[in-house]
């Protein structure tokens, strides 16, 4: 899907490109040390087709397919929070054409998985500000979050037009307002108060946040959230990320050790 690279598009994708669906993850054993929630930044779409000759979209669909594939898997590795970046606030700069083929995969994609995803366990959400997109698609990801709302084995979530200075801003006014009414007293404002103003209210923060294409920057992405979360960038293009790739990671992370600014004894 589409975050600072991370979409799916609405191109057919050509003959040449397609493969065969990964299997789950290799029926990969987790390691004993799991990040049960893990993030990523979806880039390189793209770059992927253009480099190919094929226009943006054509990557960006390929890239949805990489989603399905890495949902399927993540709850066998032991993930049990999945959190995608699928449009960015600042990816409205993009080309008419651009975000008008993203807009429209974001909605075929929920109409598409709404039974797979059902059927598999998955209890989907968004965040960002809902309040740009269109109202199909509004209408759309409130029917599948109520309709997924009872499922416990993964719970995604993909950010649409999410920012995470957006975000902040907007849980900031929020508690300035319930400070204001009387709701809170103004010295009740601490980090709990903040983070359940936030969008990602009532989600553990993540443990391991991945960013495809080699790009070694964040992006604007869970500012907050990520405080302590462990990072892994690989040079792989997310229409090429597979579950085998996504295992290797999570086996990695299994070998850090995460102090939290404490010291190891």
């Amino acid at each position: 899907m589409a975050g600072n690279e991370t979409a799916g598009g609405a191109a057919a994708l050509p003959a040449t490109a397609r493969e065969p669906g990964a299997s789950r993850a290799a029926a990969a054993t987790p390691p004993a040390r799991v990040p049960a929630h893990v993030a990523v930044i979806m880039d390189g779409n793209g770059r992927w087709a253009t480099g190919r000759g094929w226009p943006r979209l054509v990557g960006h669909r390929r890239g949805a397919e990489r989603v399905k594939e890495v949902v399927t898997a993540a709850p066998d590795l032991g993930i049990r929070w999945l959190t995608l970046y699928a449009f960015s606030t600042e990816n409205w700069k993009r080309s008419v054409e651009e975000v008008i083929g993203l807009m429209r995969l974001f909605s075929r994609y929920i109409e598409r998985e709404a039974d797979r995803l059902s059927e598999e366990g998955v209890r989907m959400r968004f965040i960002g500000d809902r309040g740009p997109l269109e109202s199909r698609l509004r209408r759309l990801m409130d029917g599948i979050e109520a309709r997924t709302a009872g499922n416990t084995r993964l719970n995604l979530t993909v950010a649409i037009n999410y920012g995470g200075r957006d975000e902040i801003l907007r849980a900031a006014q929020a508690l300035v307002a319930a400070a204001a009414s009387g709701e809170i007293a103004p010295g009740a404002a601490d980090e709990a108060a903040f983070a359940a103003r936030l969008d990602t209210a009532g989600l553990p923060d993540p443990d391991l946040v991945i960013r495809t294409s080699g790009e070694t920057r964040i992006s604007n992405f869970l500012l907050w959230q990520s405080a302590y979360a462990e990072y892994e960038f690989t040079p792989t293009l997310w229409p090429d990320f597979t579950p085998a790739e996504l295992a290797a990671i999570v086996a990695r992370y299994g070998q850090r050790e995460r102090r939290f600014g404490a010291v190891a004894v």
